[in-house]
């Protein structure tokens, strides 16, 4: 069963041209990386699947529903399609344990008991159960990218959608939250569509691999092929080989 569906897809700017006659199908239970050189449109294209960018023509559902359809609710969209920034955006004022709760408790009136045994529990999953009553100006970046993570999670959703969750992280707190998302895509069926540049994950856990360029996709294919086989596409094995020899 299909959870995204690109059909011709075009995105501008103004005169820009940021999408390209997307064409892309993500499964159910998948976890597709997207990969490319920056100003790719690896950003632009997974913004547009919870509707944070809208398309300009072309065809995009997601869980079945049509987001270029005028009378398509985002809001139900949204509950079943988690997202994960670069920069957490956690609410400052309010606890570890209160930014987890929040959504739940307002989207989906969650009963309040409930509510915080989830917290915990997944506060427990991303290694951070001893800091439910600290504040995010108390966290570093790699705890707050995982309690961010936590957040997502806790809305139960279909879809998480992962925009570079590791790029505004110091070196050393990259594998904390890689590992969470690695046992995410092992342990659940969840449908994960990551944007990065740790190649390392995506050659461990990504299902299939998408390259992109200029607002194109130029290749979609198999961890396997990608990475241990030859991309079809030039640009594709040139951007490789900078990557390997780095």
């Amino acid at each position: 069963m299909s959870m995204i569906e690109f059909h011709n897809v075009e995105k501008y700017y103004g005169d820009f041209h940021a999408l390209h006659n997307i064409n892309l199908t993500i499964e159910a239970g998948e976890t597709v990386v997207l990969i490319g050189p920056s100003g790719s449109g690896k950003s632009t294209l997974i913004r547009t699947v919870n509707g944070l960018e809208l398309i300009n023509s072309g065809q995009l559902i997601v869980d079945g529903f049509d987001l270029a359809h005028r009378k398509t609710d985002m809001n139900k969209i949204r509950k079943n399609v988690g997202m994960v920034f670069q920069h957490f955006n956690l609410y400052q004022n309010k606890t570890v344990l209160e930014n987890i709760m929040l959504a739940p408790r307002i989207v989906l009136k969650r009963d309040e008991a409930e509510n915080k045994k989830i917290a915990m529990e997944l506060l427990d999953k991303v290694g951070l159960a001893d800091k439910a009553a600290n504040y995010p100006a108390q966290l570093s970046g790699g705890q707050s990218q995982r309690i961010a993570i936590a957040r997502s999670l806790a809305m139960r959703p279909k879809c998480i959608l992962f925009d570079e969750p590791t790029s505004a992280l110091d070196p050393e707190m990259i594998d904390d939250v890689l590992n969470v998302m690695k046992d995410i895509a092992r342990d659940s069926s969840m449908t994960m569509l990551v944007v990065t540049h740790e190649m390392g994950f995506a050659r461990e856990v990504g299902d299939r691999v998408i390259f992109m360029a200029d607002g194109r996709i130029l290749e979609d294919d198999s961890k396997e092929s990608f990475f241990d086989g030859q991309p079809t596409n030039e640009r594709a094995r040139q951007f490789l080989s900078k990557i390997i020899k780095h």
